[in-house]
């Protein structure tokens, strides 16, 4: 059995890996072609485009690689139609994967969606293209079937792959008691948004160190970032960096200084309070306030249905107001505890563990039907 499989960023590289485990030990003769990143070639994926050129963030940064990304779907839909596989399966990612889906639709091969386009922030707009093109969306979100549910999307809430990827003792742990703040800071995993989100990261830290005696840490993703250099004027400010283990990092620290993403759920898996920063570039963000219908943007928050920990977006993720929440933290100790007790709902709303497996057995059971 052969899957076209794609998945374009770290994250989804990550949840396809722990996916492509469960399928294999319900068909070991299973055979991967498509997009993804190290995790799936290292699980042997055939693909078609290195892992580092998928990486794009925001709606000017696509329309500036348009060219690469119009040859790429041609390849993709090509080698689709010549190998005819049993599956495609798009993981996220979805500006190049529905147009992927409405281009391969007529070939009449199933196709399923895991973790959902994040149409719930965009409106309905887009639902009815997901009816027309998708036979089995799979969801990882809890809230993603209230929205689902009036729909005619074939959905299935399976729970969240972070729980099965995460270490036990990592989940819901207790914060390290450290005489002094250490201050976990997760810039993300693309260039763009690293560029971005690191210098007013560094900052904070900087003046969070020498307020409170206490250090920092950037979680950085290998030959992701040259972060030695954005640190070289921050070498005496105790900020340090260390590579590929960002959960480790998130465990050994008392707060957490994030970009909006799948880290604020890893961060609140963990249970350690954290502020959530976003920025990209002015056009974008223009775009997307006109678009965007949410009043929250952090996953964990739209997880617990509630702000619970600070966003701060574009302009208002300035060093000045996120030390101020940061400080809040470290200063109010009742304000941090009704945090970290707010955090320790997260892993029981995502569902559990066991994710990957429920998801390989529905995928199986609708290729059995086809």
């Amino acid at each position: 059995m052969e899957i076209f499989l794609s998945a374009g960023d770290l994250s989804g590289d990550n949840a396809s890996a722990r996916l492509v485990d469960a399928l294999r030990k319900r068909q070991p003769d299973l055979a991967l072609c498509g997009l993804g990143r190290d995790k799936l070639r290292r699980h042997g994926q055939e693909q078609f485009a290195r892992g580092g050129d998928l990486a794009v963030l925001g709606f000017w940064e696509v329309a500036r690689r348009y060219p690469y990304f119009r040859r790429l779907m041609y390849d993709c839909v090509a080698e689709i139609e010549r190998r005819r596989p049993a599956a495609v399966i798009l993981v996220d990612y979805p500006g190049f994967n529905l147009r992927l889906a409405a281009r391969v639709k007529h070939l009449g091969i199933p196709i399923i969606y895991y973790i959902s386009p994040q149409i719930w922030a965009w409106g309905n707009k887009r639902v009815k293209e997901i009816e027309r093109l998708v036979d089995l969306m799979l969801l990882i979100l809890p809230f993603e079937r209230e929205f689902y549910a009036p729909t005619k999307v074939n959905a299935e809430f399976v729970g969240h792959y972070l729980l099965e990827d995460i270490p036990s003792e990592y989940i819901s742990s207790a914060t390290p008691q450290l005489e002094h703040p250490r201050l976990a800071l997760l810039p993300g995993s693309r260039p763009q948004e690293i560029e971005r989100m690191l210098p007013s990261m560094l900052e904070s830290a900087r003046v969070l160190n020498h307020r409170h005696g206490g250090e920092a840490v950037v979680a950085g993703v290998r030959d992701a970032f040259d972060y030695e250099t954005a640190l070289r004027r921050f070498k005496h400010d105790r900020i340090t960096i260390e590579y590929e283990d960002s959960r480790r990092t998130v465990f050994e620290s008392t707060l957490v200084l994030t970009a909006s993403g799948t880290a604020t759920l890893e961060t609140a898996i963990i249970g350690r309070p954290m502020v959530v920063i976003y920025r990209t570039g002015a056009m974008t963000y223009q775009i997307a306030r006109r678009l965007i219908k949410l009043d929250k943007i952090a996953l964990v928050n739209l997880v617990l249905k509630e702000k619970v920990v600070p966003e701060l977006i574009q302009g208002e993720a300035s060093p000045k107001r996120i030390v101020a929440e940061l400080d809040r933290y470290v200063t109010d100790p009742t304000h941090t505890g009704q945090v970290t007790s707010a955090l320790q709902r997260v892993p029981e709303l995502l569902g559990g563990e066991g994710a990957s497996d429920r998801a390989a057995d529905l995928i199986l059971d609708r290729l059995g039907r086809a």
